[in-house]
């Protein structure tokens, strides 16, 4: 796949793009066993064809905008598999070249850096508040950062973020890294994971010319609105949506609970309040961006 003509930050400025769906339900739909520590990115070393198989998917689905299988990947989960440093900077590479590869239409690529939480695969990431300093969470983030840069994506998704010592941290991380990148909170009842109010979060993006777009992932539909009203107010950038279905996963029964309340008819009234890069999250497959797609070439 070929890189677009112009950076994202130029196409977020002229109109709205379509973002992918649930990279691990679409890996599941294709028979692949995610129950491991590093859920998606396991398949980086055993089963890369997968992930680009996943991806391609999007792809012919109409999403403009890929993000990578780093979200849960660590150094430390890969040391923990008996793979050593090169071995697993080359596998973070590995996940912004298969997202290149997807296809034959262009196609942005945004490497994910999920939270510290999600390296934990304990949930925390819809807690936060993990007893960390924002320099040992700087810490934590920089080495994956600079393994990413180096595959030269689009752009580093910064998602999932709780709270706002996090982002605060990942900000830190990201600095001099030459990579432009997007910052979006996972939200509850109208603030970050962690409570803390979202006109707070995201003006620590306010005036950093580094973050092309700010707002919010892996959330119920009807909190999206909201957040794009506080994420372009606070700072005048194109704002990134992208929830999950809507359903609860219980633990305890080890399933999915609840009723998908994703509607990809919501997109007009996003665009409509400034979100200008639209996807979906857990659960989410290619049908409904197939949609999303659709709904936005009507408009």
């Amino acid at each position: 796949m070929s890189r677009p003509p112009i950076p994202l930050a130029d196409a977020l400025r002229e109109g709205t793009l379509v973002l992918d769906g649930g990279l691990s339900n679409q890996l599941e739909a294709q028979g692949c066993d995610l129950a491991d520590e590093l859920w998606s990115a396991r398949l980086l070393a055993d089963a890369p064809g997968q992930l680009e198989a996943a991806h391609a998917a999007y792809v012919r689905a109409g999403a403009r905008v890929l993000i990578t299988s780093s979200y849960q990947a660590s150094f430390e989960g890969f040391a923990r598999r008996g793979i050593g440093q090169a071995e697993a900077s080359g596998l973070f590479r590995r996940s912004v070249e298969l997202a290149r590869a997807a296809g034959e239409r262009e196609t942005w690529v945004a490497a994910s850096v999920g939270p510290y939480g999600a390296v934990l695969a304990d949930g925390s990431e819809y807690r936060g508040r993990y007893g960390l300093s924002v320099a040992e969470l700087e810490r934590f983030h920089r080495a994956r950062i600079e393994a990413l840069a180096e595959a030269e994506p689009d752009v580093l998704a910064l998602e999932t973020v709780p709270d706002i010592v996090e982002a605060q941290a990942l900000l830190r991380a990201v600095d001099g890294c030459g990579v432009p990148v997007w910052l979006s909170y996972t939200i509850a009842e109208g603030r970050t994971r962690a409570g803390q109010p979202l006109a707070d979060a995201f003006a620590l993006a306010a005036g950093n010319d580094q973050v092309i777009a700010v707002g919010v992932n892996c959330c119920a539909a009807a909190e999206v609105e909201h957040a794009i009203t506080v994420a372009a107010s606070q700072t005048r950038k194109p704002v990134v949506v992208y929830p999950n279905s809507g359903e609860r996963w219980d633990p305890d029964r080890a399933a999915w609970r609840g009723t998908p309340t994703f509607d990809p008819a919501l997109l007009s009234g996003w665009r409509g309040a400034g979100a200008r890069l639209i996807g979906g999250c857990c659960r989410v497959g290619p049908d409904c961006i197939a949609e999303l797609a659709a709904e936005l070439e009507k408009q």
